[in-house]
């Protein structure tokens, strides 16, 4: 499992409250909640995002409150991987839970800058910023959860 794309690049503490306000949790769509991800923090994050982009944020992303629909808008806005130094532990497993790869190393998180290009091999942990070259180190998930992400979550890797 692979991902390469453009890094959209966010700070520390990221809240589930940014990533999909409140305002926006009574609606079971996808595509809708992808609308309106991040855009409490970035307003343009929606227009700018492509397909297969790469999120990339400091410490203690996630937190807040224990909500499947941050990881959900997230993924369901084109994202193909989260990069954090740190992840709160509640969006981590819903962050498996729905299929969206994700990935702790405190030196990526660090070093990419927004609008770098950057490729992960999941396998190995493996974090390449081709715009700079640099190469970093993450922890790979072992293979049982590669499993349930490749499948598109914990239900779907279920049945």
């Amino acid at each position: 499992m692979n991902a390469k794309g453009k890094v959209h690049k966010f700070g520390d503490n990221v809240d589930t409250d940014v990533i999909i306000p409140a305002r926006y949790l009574n609606t079971a769509s996808h595509k809708e909640l992808a609308a309106h991800c991040m855009e409490d923090i970035d307003k343009e994050f929606v227009n700018k995002v492509q397909e297969g982009d790469i999120m990339v944020a400091t410490k203690n992303f996630g937190c807040g409150s224990s909500r499947e629909h941050a990881p959900i808008a997230i993924k369901a806005s084109g994202v193909s991987c989260v990069i954090a130094s740190s992840f709160a532990r509640i969006f981590y497993r819903n962050a498996i839970n729905i299929g969206l790869p994700i990935l702790e190393c405190p030196e990526a998180a660090e070093a990419i800058a927004d609008g770098d290009t950057v490729s992960v091999d999941f396998n190995t942990g493996l974090i390449t910023d081709e715009t700079t070259g640099k190469t970093f180190q993450g922890e790979p998930f072992p293979e049982f959860i590669q499993n349930i992400i490749r499948k598109g979550g914990l239900i779907n890797s279920i049945k």
